[in-house]
């Protein structure tokens, strides 16, 4: 068994150890302590509140909603956030150039461009993935810069001494390899943020559908097992995409460095 394996089996073990005893203490403080299913309901009928709406599919066609407004904000933060990042980290003049607008926006919360989202953009799906794109914009280009700045001055030139002498070519061979670790870092807090972001903006009404709405929505019903039926959904689903991404990244692409990142 390598070192990966034997992290895993412990890893889930003490998984399986965490979550039990805190879905016992949930269930014993929403029986005998707290007797009021509006306030707290118990994990036994939220779990059979997820399970109505996984077999009703409702919850499912919400999923499809929430993730399509996922994938729109991180596609183009991703084709944006990238090449910015790119070149502000590698060209001293466009960091000079561009780096106060950053600055300026970089600050202010996603939630704040709302209003904007819903002028621009309307009601609508590409409303959703605007708040997201925000959420997930500066991360990746932070990340990404820090990757290419931060480039070691010597691959630079022993890349030089072996024939590699035009920017572009620096810039593939040397900065993108070497920037890597930093770009991967960007893109898993990137996804986390923007998975929360997601949530935000559909429960502020930036759209009429998915998971975020409905949380909303079973709240104004008094409906509040399957409040947090939603919200155990959102976590799930949030985890699977980190780990998914740590498996597909660290394992496979980054697997020269799993010494240090298990």
């Amino acid at each position: 068994m390598n070192n990966y394996e034997h992290f895993l089996k412990k890893y889930k073990i003490y998984t399986i150890v965490s979550l039990g005893i805190a879905f016992a203490i949930w269930q014993l403080v929403a029986v005998f302590i707290v007797n009021n299913s509006f306030i707290l309901p118990s994990f036994t009928d939220t779990i059979t509140s997820l399970y109505n709406l996984i077999r009703s599919m409702e919850i499912l066609s919400d999923l499809a909603i929430s993730m399509y407004h996922f994938v729109i904000g991180m596609f183009f933060a991703i084709i944006v956030g990238l090449p910015i990042g790119m070149a502000m980290g590698w060209f001293k003049k466009v960091d000079y150039f561009m780096d106060p607008l950053i600055e300026l926006l970089r600050p202010i919360p996603p939630l704040a461009w709302i209003p904007f989202a819903i002028v621009w953009f309307g009601l609508t799906h590409q409303s959703a993935g605007f708040i997201i794109f925000i959420g997930a914009f500066f991360p990746i280009l932070t990340n990404t810069y820090s990757g290419f700045s931060s480039v070691p001055k010597t691959l630079v030139e022993a890349a030089m001494v072996l024939g590699c002498t035009k920017n572009i070519d620096l810039l593939k061979s040397v900065g993108m390899p070497s920037s890597f670790p930093d770009i991967a870092v960007g893109l898993r807090v990137a996804m986390g943020i923007g998975w929360m972001c997601l949530v935000a903006a559909e429960l502020f009404g930036v759209s009429k559908e998915g998971l975020g709405y409905k949380i909303w929505w079973y709240y104004y019903l008094h409906r509040m097992d399957n409040v947090l039926s939603y919200m155990i959904a959102l976590g799930l689903i949030g985890l699977g995409i980190n780990w998914g991404f740590r498996y597909i990244v660290e394992k496979k692409l980054l697997k020269w460095m799993e010494g240090t990142v298990y």
